[in-house]
C-alpha cells in the first residue's frame, strides 16, 4: 500500500522549523511521504545557513517569495510566507492531494506585523472552515482540551456560558466517542458549591445536558482543578477539559513538554502541530529537537486511521 501522503507548512523561517523538518526528514519519510510547502530559493537558503544537504526525496509545494533569513527576528515577511505555506498546505487536503496537514510553528506576533487578523492556525482553520475547532494538546499519557485559548485571563469566566460549553463537549465527543473525560473546574476547589464561584453550576448543567445527549456519563466534573493531574487521577483519565489556556497547558508541559502534540478537533481535515514554539534563540544552532514533530506526524497518522475507520463504520450501518 502507498504511504499516506502529509502536508507540512513550514512555519517561520527565522525559526527553528526549517531545521527540524531537514532534520526528521529521513524518520517521517519511512511512516508517510511528506510534501513541504516551501520554494526551492527559500529551502535552499535555509539549508545553506544549516550547513545541510536537501536530500533528493524532498518533495516540495512551491509557494511564492523570496526574502533574507533573518534567525530570531520577527519580521513581518517572514511571518507572510508562514501564512502562505499554511494555506497551501490546507489547500493539498482540499484538493485531496494530501490526507492531513503538520504545522511547524508560526510566531504569532510576526503574523501581526504581516496584518493577518488570526491569532494562530487554529483560529484562521475555524473561519476558514467556519467550524468550531477545538485545540487540544498531549499525547499518549496525557491530552488537554481547552475551552479557551488565546484570551485574557480577565475574561475566561464570562466566556463559561451553558451553551457554548455543551456544544464543545458534543463536539470533542464525536471526535473522541468513548474515552471518558475529565472537565476541571474553574475556581479554585472547583467552587466549594458556590462559596468561591458560580461558574461550576454552569460548567455542571453543561455536563450533564451533554452527557444526556451523548446517552452514556463521558463528561465527568466539574473536578477540582489542583487535584485534576495528580497521579492518581490521571490513572482513571487521558483526556482533560481545561476552562484556559494555562490551566490546562503548565501541567502538561510540565510532565511531557518534549513529547507534546497539538491536535486540532472538529474539522474536514486532519491538522496536528508541534507544541512547541519558533524557539527563536536557538534558530539555525543546530539544536532544535524533533520529537513532538514526529509525534504530531505519527497523530495525524493515527488521526487518518481513525478517520477511515468510522467512516468504513457508518457505510457498513
Amino acid at each position: 500500500m502507498s504511504k499516506p501522503i502529509i502536508a507540512v507548512s513550514i512555519g517561520d523561517l527565522n525559526g527553528v522549523g526549517i531545521e527540524i523538518a531537514l532534520k526528521a526528514h529521513e524518520v517521517i519519510s519511512k511512516i508517510c511521504h511528506p510534501i513541504y510547502c516551501i520554494n526551492r530559493t527559500m529551502l535552499q537558503k535555509a539549508s545553506a545557513r544549516l550547513h545541510v544537504t536537501v536530500p533528493d526525496d524532498f518533495e516540495l509545494c512551491e509557494v511564492e517569495g523570496e526574502f533574507d533569513i533573518q534567525p530570531g527576528k520577527v519580521d513581518a515577511v517572514s511571518g507572510l510566507y508562514a501564512y502562505e505555506s499554511f494555506m497551501a498546505a490546507v489547500h493539498l487536503c482540499e484538493e485531496k492531494k494530501a490526507q492531513a496537514v503538520v504545522t511547524i510553528p508560526i510566531h504569532k506576533e510576526a503574523w501581526m506585523k504581516a496584518g493577518l487578523e488570526f491569532k494562530g492556525h487554529t483560529d484562521l482553520l475555524r473561519q476558514h472552515f467556519n467550524k468550531e475547532a477545538i485545540m487540544m494538546l498531549g499525547c499518549q499519557k496525557m491530552y488537554v482540551a481547552l475551552f479557551t485559548e488565546h484570551i485574557p485571563l480577565k475574561d475566561v469566566a464570562k466566556n463559561i456560558k451553558y451553551k457554548k460549553l455543551k456544544q464543545f463537549f458534543l463536539d470533542m465527543h464525536n471526535s473522541i466517542p468513548e474515552a471518558p473525560i475529565a472537565v476541571l473546574g474553574l475556581n479554585p476547589h472547583a467552587g466549594d458549591n458556590g462559596v468561591l464561584g458560580q461558574e461550576e453550576l454552569i460548567i455542571t448543567k453543561a455536563i450533564k445536558s451533554a452527557n444526556k445527549k451523548i446517552g452514556f456519563e463521558q463528561f465527568v466534573g466539574p473536578i477540582v482543578p489542583d487535584v485534576a493531574f495528580a497521579p492518581y487521577c490521571r490513572n482513571n483519565y487521558n483526556y482533560f477539559v481545561a476552562m484556559y489556556h494555562d490551566q490546562g497547558l503548565a501541567p502538561l508541559k510540565a510532565l511531557y513538554f518534549d513529547e507534546s502534540v497539538n491536535i486540532s478537533l472538529n474539522l474536514p481535515i486532519v491538522r496536528t502541530s508541534v507544541d512547541h514554539g519558533t524557539a527563536f534563540d536557538i534558530a539555525y544552532k543546530g539544536e532544535a529537537k524533533t520529537l513532538s514533530y514526529v509525534n504530531a506526524v505519527q497523530s495525524a497518522l493515527d488521526l487518518i486511521d481513525n478517520k477511515t475507520h468510522r467512516q468504513g463504520y457508518k457505510k457498513e450501518i
